[in-house]
């Protein structure tokens, strides 16, 4: 099941980090079809925010076709997000934390790597 972690200072709306945070999962293979999300109540209890935010975010995310309600039950996951290659085994992700462990070797820290990174995917994914 999924953990969520609220960035208070990050600027980012708190349902909206749900919502990422729901996809995120939903990309790497953590969260798949048929998967219960945690309840409002759930949520809440574990990050201290208002439960009408947590209904908001699975709205949301009802809305883009990923979950849906079954009333007394929970909120489902409908649709996976995951591509080839982003699974905990695959080629790629190996090859990435090799990189990872070079960059670290090399000094970097996380915020060198993410600009590295940012950097260098907005270099191959113009518009």
């Amino acid at each position: 099941m999924i953990e969520f972690r609220i960035d208070r200072k990050s600027g980012v709306a708190t349902y909206l980090q749900l919502v990422h945070q729901v996809k995120h999962a939903l990309r790497l293979g953590l969260l798949g079809p048929g998967d219960r999300l945690p309840t409002a109540r759930e949520v809440v209890e574990q990050t201290a925010i208002n439960p009408n935010t947590v209904l908001k975010a699975y709205r949301e995310l009802e809305r883009e076709g990923l979950v849906e309600p079954r009333p007394g039950l929970g909120t489902f996951v409908r649709r996976s997000l995951v591509t080839p290659g982003v699974a905990e085994d695959s080629p790629l992700r190996g090859d990435l934390l090799e990189w990872l462990d070079r960059a670290r070797e090399m000094g970097m820290g996380r915020e060198d790597v993410e600009a590295l990174f940012r950097a260098t995917l907005d270099q191959r994914f113009r518009p």
